[in-house]
C-alpha cells in the first residue's frame, strides 16, 4: 500500500461538516484482499489494537466491526478504522470515517477520516497503512513505541487545559475560533472586526502595559496600596545580605519570592531564620535578579477569579501533600499520588505532578523530615511552601464563601492593574470574613491565571470559569459578521463582486473573495485566484471587516472545505457540466453535491436558482429553520410560481423589471437596462446575477433603495471585473472578453453577443485541457452553433499534446453541422484574435474567451493596432500610474 495524494479538509467538506483527512490509498498487492482471505490476520490486528473491539460499525453493535473482519472486509476500509482508533488512543477522539473506490482506477481508494489534531491524524494515518501492510504480509508489528510517539505528537500541540475550557465555552455560544499558530496557545474567536483574540486565559482587551504591571509585583503592590487594597508590607532586594536585613526589619516570618515569575516558581514561604531566609534568596535568584522580601500573611492561599466587573469563582488552594502510612517513605508516597490520572505533566491534566525538588526539600527540612524518611500513619506532609495547581497543588471551590466586601476588593484590584480577567492570589485565615477584619491580603494579581481550579476543583462546586471568560469578552454576542457565500459554475466572480459592492455602498466595510483577488473595502489586496479556504480566511481575520461576501468554488471545497462553520446567506447560481473528470467528480449530479456544501452551511438563508433542476433539488436537503429564497428570469416558472404562492421570498424578472417578493408584497426595484452590467439589458447571465444578488441581499437585511441604488452603480469592466464580459472597441468592432469555458457560459454569451450587434457574431474560443474529451467536443458544438464564425485555438494544454485540445473542438464543431469556411483554428490566443478580428467589419461583436489576462489583449494588438492596444490598457488600468 502506498499514499498517492492527502488533504486536510479544514472546514465543513463535501463528506462531513467537520475537518476530514482526505486520502487516495493504493492497495497495490493487496488490492481485493479482504481479511477473511489472509490467515491470522484479524487476530493479529485485534492483538495489536484490542480497544477495535469497541467499533460498531455498519452492524451497529460492540464488536460491530471485529465481526466485519471475519465477515471479509477491504484493507482501505481497515485503514480508516485503525487511523480512527490510534486517534483516540493519542488523546484525539475522532468517529467519523469514510471509505470509497476511485472511479475509474482499480486498487485505490478514497479514505475519510475526521480529526482534532491535523498533526496527529497525518502521524496516525502513517501508522496505520504500516501496521495492516505488515499484518497483511503474515508479519508481526510492536506497537508500543509508535503509538508512543503518537501520544507525545498529540501532547506537543495539544491545548492547555484552561484554554480549552474557553474554547468549549466558546463552541456553546457557536462563537467561531481556530488556532493562530501552530504551536502556541494564540486562538482568534469571532471574525472580522468583531474579532478577539485569546492566549491562555489572557485575552486581546488586556494591554500590554497591564500585564507587565501585573508581572512586576513590587509594582502590583504599589498600585493595590494606592487603590486601598490591603499587601503585606516589604521591599525588592538583589543580595541576600540585604534579604536578611529585610527580614529581620519586619520582625516576623517573611515569604521570599521573585520579583516578576509565575506559577510559584521560586517562591519560599514562612521563612524565620537567616539561614532560611539566604536558601529562599538563592532560590527565588534562579528565577529573576531582584527579589521580593514581604510580610508573611498567616492563614490559607486563596484565588480569586475576576472576569470584567465580576467575581466568577474562588478556590482554596492547598499546598501539595502526601499522607503517611508509617511504611513508605516520602518518595515512595509521591510516586504513588503521582501515578493519579488526573495529574499530569505541566498543565494538560486537571492537576499536576508533585515534584521533588530543592523547593520541596526545604520545606521538608522545615517538618524534620528528608525524602526517605517514613512519616507516621496519618500525619500529612507538605512539600511545598506554596499552594499553586503548577506545583501540585489541590483547589477547593469557596466561590459561595465570599463576602461582597472581598468580591468588590477583588474587582477593585483586577481595574486598578487594568485586567478584564485577572487571577487574584490572596491569604487570609476565613475567606469568609472581610479581610481587614483579620490581617488578611491580598499578594498577587495574575494576568494570564489558570482555571483549572475553578473548573475541576478537587473538592466543592465546580464553577465554569471558561463561560465566564467568554461572557466577559462578548456578553450575548457570538462574535459573527454576516457572510454572504457564492457558488455555481458560472457567473460566481460577477454575483460576488456585486453584492460586495452594494454592501460597501451601503456603509459597511467589506470583505470580498473572488477568482480575480482579494478585496478589503473596494480594494484588491491580493491578486488572482482567491476563491478558497485561505482567502476566505484572509477575509475572515481582518480586523477591518465588517461584512464578508465570499466566491466559493468547487476546487477550494474540494481541496481545503469550508474556512466557515457555517454562513448567514448561500447562493447557488447554477450547476452545469465543468470541471467533470477531476478530483473524483465525474458528473453534474456529483458537481452539484460539492456546491452544495455551500448551501448546507447557511445558517439563515439559501438562494436557489428556480431554473436550474440541481439547484432546486438542493432545498430539500436544507435543514428546516432555513429559510429558501428563489431566483428567476423566468416570471412563469412553476418552481417559483409554488413558491411565491406558499407566502416565500423570491426575486424574477418581469418585463424588464427586477422585482423583489417580500412574501406579502412584489416591489419593483429597477429596469434591468440600468444595470450597467447587463449591456442595456441585453446580456441576461447578469440580470439573472443580479437578481440572485438582490435576493441574497434581501435575506440579509437590506432595504430594497439599498439594493436598487448598488446595482445601478455596479459596473463590469476591465477595472472592476476583468473578464466578465468586458467592452472594448477596435476600430469600430465591440470586442467583448469574457473568461467563458463552458459550453453554458457560450451559450450565454453568444446570445448576448447577437442581441448588441449590428452585424455578425464572431467566437474566439477555447477551453482548458484538463477537461474530457466530450466535454471538449461540446464546446466546439455549442460554439458553432452560437457564433456566425468561430476560431479554436488552445490556451491551456494541461497534459495533453500539443493541438489535441483544438482538435477535438474542432470535431464538436464540426458535427455539430458547421461549415467549414467558417471554423478556423490557431496555435495561440494572441493569433487567434488578430485572425478575428481579420473576419470582422465594424458593427460586428466578436467574442474573446480569455483564460489567462486582458494583457493577452492588448499584446495581441500591441504590433497591428497600437492606438486600440494603449486604449485598452488605459481603460483596464494596465498601464503603470
Amino acid at each position: 500500500m502506498k499514499i498517492i495524494e492527502q488533504r486536510l479538509l479544514r472546514g465543513p467538506n463535501l463528506y462531513a461538516a467537520r475537518p476530514c483527512l482526505l486520502t487516495v490509498l493504493d492497495l497495490e498487492d493487496l488490492y481485493e484482499v479482504s481479511s477473511k482471505d489472509l490467515d491470522g490476520f484479524t487476530d493479529r490486528l485485534l492483538a495489536a489494537l484490542p480497544s477495535l473491539m469497541a467499533h460498531r460499525c455498519s452492524p451497529g453493535h460492540y464488536g460491530g466491526f471485529a465481526e466485519r473482519l471475519r465477515d471479509g472486509t477491504y484493507m482501505g476500509h481497515i485503514v480508516e478504522h485503525v487511523t480512527l482508533e490510534l486517534q483516540c488512543l493519542a488523546g484525539t477522539p475522532a468517529g467519523f470515517g469514510r471509505t470509497r473506490r476511485v472511479r475509474g482506477q482499480p486498487g485505490r481508494y478514497r479514505v475519510v477520516c475526521a480529526y482534532k489534531d491535523e498533526h496527529v491524524v497525518t502521524e496516525a494515518f502513517d501508522l496505520a497503512v504500516e501496521l495492516v501492510r505488515a499484518l497483511a504480509h503474515g508479519g508481526t508489528y510492536d506497537m508500543a513505541e509508535p503509538l508512543a510517539a503518537l501520544k507525545r505528537t498529540a501532547e506537543r500541540h495539544a491545548v492547555g487545559t484552561s484554554t480549552a475550557a474557553v474554547l468549549k465555552a466558546a463552541r456553546r455560544r457557536h462563537i467561531p475560533y481556530f488556532r493562530v499558530t501552530e504551536h502556541a496557545n494564540l486562538f482568534q474567536l469571532g471574525w472580522g472586526s468583531r474579532q478577539k483574540r485569546l492566549q491562555a486565559t489572557m485575552t486581546g482587551d488586556a494591554s500590554n502595559i497591564a500585564c507587565r504591571i501585573a508581572s512586576d509585583k513590587q509594582l502590583t503592590k504599589a498600585l493595590l496600596k494606592e487603590a486601598g487594597v490591603p499587601v503585606p508590607d516589604g521591599s525588592v532586594l538583589t543580595t541576600a545580605e540585604d534579604a536578611q536585613r529585610a527580614a529581620r526589619r519586619l520582625r516576623g516570618p517573611v515569604t521570599i519570592k521573585p520579583l516578576d515569575a509565575n506559577q510559584g516558581k521560586g517562591v519560599t514561604t514562612r521563612c524565620t531564620t537567616p539561614e532560611e531566609v539566604a536558601q529562599a534568596f538563592e532560590a527565588a535568584r534562579k528565577h529573576a535578579r531582584s527579589i521580593i522580601v514581604e510580610r508573611h500573611i498567616e492563614g490559607q492561599d486563596y484565588r480569586v477569579l475576576v472576569t470584567g466587573d465580576t467575581v466568577a469563582a474562588a478556590s482554596l488552594r492547598r499546598p501539595p501533600t502526601v499522607i503517611g502510612d508509617g511504611r513508605r517513605s516520602v518518595r515512595e508516597l509521591v510516586a504513588i499520588e503521582n501515578q493519579n490520572p488526573a495529574r499530569g505533566k505541566g498543565h494538560a491534566n486537571v492537576m499536576t505532578q508533585i515534584a521533588l525538588d530543592e523547593h520541596a526539600a526545604l520545606e521538608l527540612r522545615k517538618q524534620g523530615m528528608a525524602f526517605d524518611s517514613v512519616p507516621p500513619i496519618g500525619v500529612p506532609v507538605t512539600l511545598r511552601g506554596n499552594a499553586n495547581l503548577s506545583t501540585g497543588g489541590t483547589a477547593e471551590d469557596v466561590t459561595d464563601l465570599l463576602p461582597q466586601e472581598t468580591r468588590d476588593t477583588c474587582v477593585r484590584a483586577a481595574r486598578k492593574i487594568g485586567l478584564d480577567v485577572a487571577g487574584i492570589d490572596l491569604v487570609c485565615r476565613d475567606i469568609a470574613r472581610p479581610l481587614d477584619s483579620q490581617g488578611g491580603a491580598i499578594i498577587e494579581v495574575n494576568a494570564a491565571p489558570g482555571i483549572r481550579m475553578h473548573q475541576y476543583p478537587a473538592s466543592g462546586t465546580p464553577r465554569d470559569a471558561g463561560d465566564a471568560i467568554i461572557d466577559a469578552m462578548y456578553g450575548d454576542r457570538d462574535g459573527r459578521i454576516p457572510i454572504i457565500a457564492i457558488t455555481g459554475t458560472n457567473g460566481k466572480t460577477t454575483t460576488t463582486l456585486m453584492a460586495g459592492h452594494c454592501v460597501r455602498e451601503a456603509g459597511f466595510r467589506t470583505g470580498v473573495t473572488t477568482t480575480e483577488g482579494i478585496y478589503l473595502d473596494g480594494k484588491r489586496i491580493v491578486k488572482g485566484d482567491c476563491s478558497g479556504y485561505w482567502s476566505a480566511r484572509t477575509v475572515l481575520t481582518s480586523p477591518d471587516v465588517d461584512f464578508a461576501v465570499l466566491e466559493t468554488a468547487r476546487g477550494g471545497i474540494l481541496k481545503r472545505g469550508l474556512a466557515f462553520d457555517r454562513c448567514d446567506v448561500a447562493v447557488v447560481l447554477n450547476v452545469s457540466a465543468d470541471h467533470l473528470g477531476l478530483d473524483g467528480v465525474n458528473t453534474v449530479e456529483e458537481l452539484a453535491r460539492v456546491k452544495g456544501v455551500v448551501a448546507s452551511s447557511a445558517a439563515r438563508c439559501v438562494v436557489l436558482n428556480a431554473e436550474d433542476r440541481y439547484c432546486v433539488r438542493m432545498a430539500a436537503r436544507l435543514r428546516e429553520q432555513v429559510e429558501v429564497l428563489y431566483f428567476a428570469l423566468d416570471p412563469d416558472n412553476p418552481v417559483l410560481l409554488r413558491h411565491l404562492d406558499a407566502g416565500g421570498r423570491a426575486a424574477y424578472l418581469q418585463d424588464g423589471m427586477l422585482v423583489l417578493a417580500d412574501g406579502n408584497r412584489h416591489q419593483a426595484l429597477l429596469q434591468a437596462r440600468d444595470m450597467p452590467s447587463t449591456l442595456g439589458g441585453h446580456a441576461r447571465y447578469n440580470i439573472a446575477n443580479g437578481l440572485a444578488a438582490a435576493a441574497a441581499l434581501m435575506a440579509s437585511g437590506f432595504s430594497n433603495e439599498e439594493i436598487a441604488r448598488g446595482l445601478a452603480s455596479f459596473v463590469s469592466d476591465g477595472r472592476s471585473n476583468p473578464l466578465r464580459s468586458n467592452l472594448f472597441d477596435v476600430q469600430g468592432v465591440t470586442v467583448v472578453v469574457d473568461y467563458a469555458h463552458n459550453p453554458a457560459a457560450y451559450t450565454a454569451l453568444a446570445q448576448m453577443a447577437h442581441g448588441i450587434s449590428r452585424g455578425r457574431v464572431i467566437g474566439v474560443v477555447t477551453a482548458p485541457g484538463d477537461r474530457r474529451d466530450e466535454d471538449l467536443q461540446a464546446v466546439g458544438r455549442t460554439c458553432a452553433l452560437g457564433f456566425d464564425e468561430i476560431v479554436i485555438y488552445e490556451s491551456q494544454n494541461r497534459g495533453r499534446a500539443e493541438g489535441a485540445a483544438a482538435q477535438l473542438m474542432l470535431d464538436g464543431a464540426f458535427a455539430g453541422g458547421a461549415q467549414r469556411d467558417l471554423v478556423h483554428s490557431r496555435l495561440n490566443g494572441r493569433e487567434a484574435l488578430r485572425h478575428g478580428l481579420s473576419l470582422c467589419v465594424p458593427g460586428d461583436v466578436l467574442i474573446f474567451a480569455c483564460g489567462s489576462s486582458l494583457h493577452e489583449v492588448v499584446e495581441a494588438l500591441r504590433e497591428t493596432d497600437p492606438v486600440s492596444a494603449r486604449r485598452i490598457a488605459e481603460q483596464a488600468a494596465l498601464l503603470p500610474a
